[in-house]
């Protein structure tokens, strides 16, 4: 197996500007699945940091009072404690739009005010552009005595609010508000990676390419001169990188990203970045047996394309999909929209498919729906991808992204089946979870047909009990078929002309798709 024939080369990523290097070799990728692994694991490497150790982080929202643990520190007096042990503590936050527009605003300020109190720095960013977002979610640790311990995650968790949720999936306590049919505490489903190795340089590079953007955080002269006075437009110089730490494990990592083409443009991507798109692009261009998706939206048919081209070409190209049921968190800034580029992607896979295509949402044991946040792709048991990514446009053109796409060296990429390594154990990890079974018992779904008949009939078996009233014992799993309203009924429905002028299927104003060069 060439690491080239899946990666992207240095030439095909683009952007020729950035200090990443194509890939790295000697990696350990651990997937963190849910959000209560993740922030366990956070909260005890953070706790480790003292004099001189570092804490790189960048978010899309961050929750101040968010607990790591039950009986844990919470996210703001976490970071605030380690910088006050010496750990210099630097934090890129997405400024967000207006608290009245259900976004979070306050909440990244208030973040980034607590740490700034301990003699930390956290800069509120809306260098993107306009109606984008800077939606990377990364954290860095390094030591400065101890560079085997250095640590990189990444992935699609937020340091917010209803992310702390456990395979019970019962929800976080500390919810953030969502559409009434996912109950007070959502569920939710989420993954995150733990990177060790040399590829934790590589994401360190990602954190001071934008915190060394020349532009100013904001554009706008009340927030700048609002961020002057309280201290929050400060841009310290970093330290200079250490060594990259040495090689541990088989994993060799590629990182992706999504920038816009900005008028100022970003130093490190003058014309932005796709790789995020040209990966996929590439990778299912050698799709063979199977791609297992999990994603949050699923909204473009040009985001779609590939995948359908991937079926077309593959007569044994199988396909799973887990989706939220209801595929806007908010329920109401781009419901109708998302509805509608939901179903014209799903209709254009159908299409393709002919049969091996599979979508699905989840619910946990109590039958309330999981609202689906992660953004997980494996192709051919070789290739898994783990980000802040989501397969729409707004991903894939001019929101901020970060993405880590894994290859295990030490697996055997031959048929029938794929690579024994780490993008089979992911797949196969999620599928026990989803069906209920233990994860010692999923060697039957190593084969991508039987995976694929084994979550058809498991949702079959679910639909089959609420059907019939939910009489007598809830069968294993928590995989049901997601509903496929028929297209001309749901664009008639919304008024599709009308709301296309306002907003497309991926909650963007139409000037904002000019730019989808993939």
């Amino acid at each position: 197996m060439q690491l080239e024939d899946w990666f992207l080369t240095g030439e095909e990523r683009g952007n020729p500007s950035t200090r990443l290097a194509a890939w790295t070799r000697g990696n350990l990728v651990r997937p963190l699945i849910h959000g209560a692994t993740y922030f366990a694991e956070l909260a005890a490497c953070v706790d480790e940091l003292g004099k001189d150790d570092l804490l790189l982080f960048a978010d899309w929202r961050g929750d101040p009072d968010e607990l790591l643990a039950d009986e844990g520190r919470a996210v703001a007096k976490a970071m605030a404690a380690a910088a006050r042990r010496g750990a210099l503590v630097r934090g890129l936050i997405w400024r967000s739009h207006l608290d009245f527009l259900r976004f979070s605003s306050a909440e990244n300020r208030h973040l980034g005010e607590e740490i700034e109190a301990a003699g930390g720095q956290a800069l509120l960013d809306t260098r993107v552009r306009h109606g984008g977002s800077h939606h990377q979610k990364f954290v860095i640790l390094r030591h400065d005595r101890d560079p085997g311990r250095d640590v990189a995650f990444v992935g699609g968790i937020d340091l917010c609010h209803s992310r702390r949720d456990d395979a019970a999936h019962l929800g976080d306590p500390q919810a953030a508000p969502m559409p009434g049919s996912y109950s007070e505490r959502p569920p939710w489903h989420d993954v995150q990676v733990a990177i060790r190795g040399p590829a934790v340089a590589e994401v360190e590079k990602v954190f001071c390419e934008r915190w060394e953007d020349p532009a100013p955080e904001t554009r706008q002269p009340i927030r700048r001169l609002r961020d002057r006075v309280q201290r929050m437009a400060d841009v310290p110089p970093l330290p200079e990188p250490g060594p990259p730490p040495d090689p541990v494990g088989p994993h060799a990592v590629q990182l992706l990203r999504t920038y816009p083409h900005l008028r100022r443009a970003y130093p490190f991507a003058p014309e932005g970045e796709r790789s995020v798109a040209r990966a996929y692009h590439k990778v299912l261009g050698r799709a063979r047996s199977i791609v297992y998706l999990e994603d949050q939206y699923l909204w473009s048919t040009e985001v779609i394309e590939p995948f359908a081209e991937a079926l077309e070409r593959e007569p044994e190209l199988r396909m799973i999909i887990v989706v939220p049921r209801h595929p806007d968190q908010d329920g109401w800034l781009a419901g109708p929209a998302s509805l509608i580029g939901r179903s014209e992607a799903l209709a254009r896979l159908t299409r393709a498919g002919e049969g091996r295509v599979a979508v699905y949402d989840l619910e946990n044991h109590r039958a309330t729906p999981v609202y689906v946040h992660a953004k997980v792709c494996v192709v051919d048991d070789v290739w898994a991808g783990v980000g802040s990514d989501n397969v729409n446009l707004r991903s894939w053109t001019f929101d901020s992204e970060l993405s880590c796409a894994v290859i295990d060296e030490e697996a055997d990429p031959r048929p029938p089946y794929g690579a024994a390594g780490y993008a089979r154990r992911l797949r196969l990890a999620l599928a026990a979870e989803h069906l209920d079974r233990d994860p010692g018992d999923v060697d039957d779904l190593c084969d991508p047909v039987a995976a694929f008949e084994a979550f058809a009939e498991s949702a079959a078996r679910l639909e089959a009990w609420h059907d019939g009233g939910r009489r007598g014992p809830r069968p294993p799993g928590r995989l049901r078929p997601h509903p496929q309203p028929e297209l001309g009924r749901v664009r008639r429905a919304l008024a599709m002309p009308l709301y296309r002028m306002v907003i497309d299927p991926d909650g963007r104003p139409p000037r904002l798709r000019r730019s989808k060069d993939f």
